[in-house]
């Protein structure tokens, strides 16, 4: 029942005031002094050590253990006593045992302070935060070993305050952390750890000076996800540059007919439109005289901003509330084939999603359905007006590979491209740049980055200058499998972490905790 217990010699056991109490004393057997570690038996006194350890039942668990002190007979020892130790029982000078001792520990690393001490209350196991938090601190950090592969990031601690994170990227398991993010802390980590072949970075000066400093040797690798980054980046400012042309995108509307006039005896055949026509004329009736506006709205019971409204139209058809458009939708570009299957027979909205589906849909089926509704019921489908797409969506319809693109997307592009020969160049040097990542083939590097600068796109030309400066790493992380993908899951575990103590955790803290989880989830997948 208890494995811990079995090296000693188990006197009692009462339960008294909801706590189990346990009494025993350790067994007639030499020990080994903790200096020169001769054995000996001779008892100098004995004394009782309260131990508490895991409960049994939902109750505490106390354990009064009768120990020995015992004199060192080795002359060549300078310790005259000492005080036996019991392996996984107890502790110098630890009031727990090592059970409870791990519990609190594993307690402070998954919950940190308030967290770990309501989990341990519940576990009757009463401690407050601080006592958590100390346990939590004094824990050892794994050694560090130097690793083959390093990642490097920066992460925000708040506001502008920013700290940097090392990952082992063979491992997958964080090395170091500390507050800020300058060259010289990094160089000095690597000169203090040499052996670092490969470093995973994004494009930060900072860092790329600090690694050419501490490890000149080591291979720099400009991670691919920030270089894709920085090219949707600029790819959103020369959108949003050029906003007056997305209006070309929306195709031109079809000339609709003149709806007919109403007939004099049809103009107010609603509820809604008797009701304004007769508000309008009883307005009306008061305006030629002297009048206020707010007399007039205490003589009929009206609202004053309503009677402004009615006595400033020219026609109660004004004053009539009218439904404003429907906005467009994804299904937008499809209505029409689905009108013309309609008609040639196919009633069935799941077979109608499944078509436009393998033509580039990526909404849901039941809009499908509402769609189709008002055929069921011998009406059109009415098609909205399309409005045109933001410079944001633009950008991002860009940057997306073409067979990945909808139908609407590619139509919408091509009607803009045509219009606009700087989006159309953005776009073909977007897809320049995809085939050589997906490639990682980084040879047509030097002749598309002479094409950035020639673009006359001052947003092209800056990143074309930035990528040179580093062109080596950049080259790297094309055609190299190493990138930062480590180093931003790691982050984010970061973020959650420094989210768990709302922000209040110091930099030791969190040092702790992310290094102690990462170890921890390893141990308990």
């Amino acid at each position: 029942m208890a494995p811990h217990l079995d090296a000693v010699l188990v006197e009692r056991v009462w339960s008294e005031g909801g706590v189990v109490r346990i009494a025993a004393r350790t067994r007639e057997l030499a020990v080994a002094c903790p200096d020169c570690s001769h054995a000996s038996a001779r008892v100098h006194s004995r004394y009782v050590r309260t131990l508490a350890d895991v409960t049994v039942g939902g109750r505490q668990v106390l354990i009064g253990l009768s120990v020995r002190r015992v004199f060192c007979d080795s002359p060549s020892c300078s310790r005259r006593t000492f005080a036996e130790q019991i392996e996984g029982l107890t502790v110098r000078y630890q009031r727990r045992s090592p059970l409870l001792q791990h519990l609190v520990e594993m307690a402070g690393v998954l919950l940190a302070g308030r967290g770990g001490a309501r989990l341990l209350h519940i576990l009757k196991v009463p401690l407050s935060r601080t006592s958590v938090l100390f346990q939590l601190m004094r824990m050892r950090l794994p050694p560090v070993a130097t690793p083959r592969v390093l990642g490097v990031d920066d992460f925000a601690l708040y506001a502008d305050v920013y700290g940097t994170l090392l990952v082992d990227a063979d491992t997958r398991l964080p090395i170091a952390l500390w507050a800020g993010r300058d060259a010289e802390q990094l160089a000095a980590w690597l000169r203090a750890h040499p052996g670092v072949e490969v470093v995973c970075r994004d494009g930060s000066l900072v860092y790329r000076q600090g690694i050419t400093d501490g490890a000149p040797g080591a291979v720099q690798v400009s991670d691919r996800f920030h270089l894709w980054q920085g090219l949707s980046k600029r790819v959103s400012d020369i959108a949003a540059a050029h906003r007056g042309c997305l209006s070309a995108a929306v195709p031109e509307p079809e000339p609709a007919a003149p709806p007919p006039e109403p007939e004099p005896s049809e103009a107010a055949d609603t509820s809604a439109r008797r009701h304004a026509k007769r508000l309008f004329e009883a307005v009306h009736d008061y305006t030629g005289t002297a009048r206020s506006i707010s007399a007039i709205a205490r003589e009929l019971g009206l609202n004053r901003r309503t009677v402004v409204k009615y006595a400033r139209a020219a026609s109660w058809q004004e004053c009539v509330r009218r439904t404003p458009p429907r906005r467009s939708t994804r299904l937008d570009p499809y209505l029409e084939y689905l009108r013309q299957r309609w008609e040639e027979g196919e009633h069935t909205a799941t077979v109608l999603h499944q078509e436009i589906v393998a033509k580039g849909y990526l909404g849901h089926c039941q809009r499908v359905k509402m769609a189709i509704a008002p055929l069921r019921r011998g009406l059109p489908i009415g098609t909205p007006r399309e409005r045109p797409p933001s410079p944001r969506q633009v950008a991002r319809w860009i940057i997306t590979t073409p067979p990945r693109r909808g139908l609407h997307a590619a139509e919408t592009l091509r009607r803009l491209f045509a219009h606009c020969p700087e989006l159309d160049r953005t776009h073909a040097l977007v897809q320049q740049f995809s085939a050589m990542l997906d490639a990682r083939d980084a040879a047509p590097l030097p002749d598309w980055l002479d094409h950035l600068t020639a673009s006359r796109l001052p947003a092209l030309a800056s990143l074309a200058n930035a990528i040179r400066d580093e062109q080596q790493a950049v080259v790297q992380g094309i055609t190299t499998p190493f990138n930062s993908g480590v180093n931003e899951g790691r982050i984010t575990d970061l973020k959650l972490q420094k989210r768990i103590t709302a922000g209040r955790a110091g930099v030791p803290l969190l040092r702790q905790r992310v290094i102690l989880m990462a170890h921890l989830r390893r141990r308990y997948p």
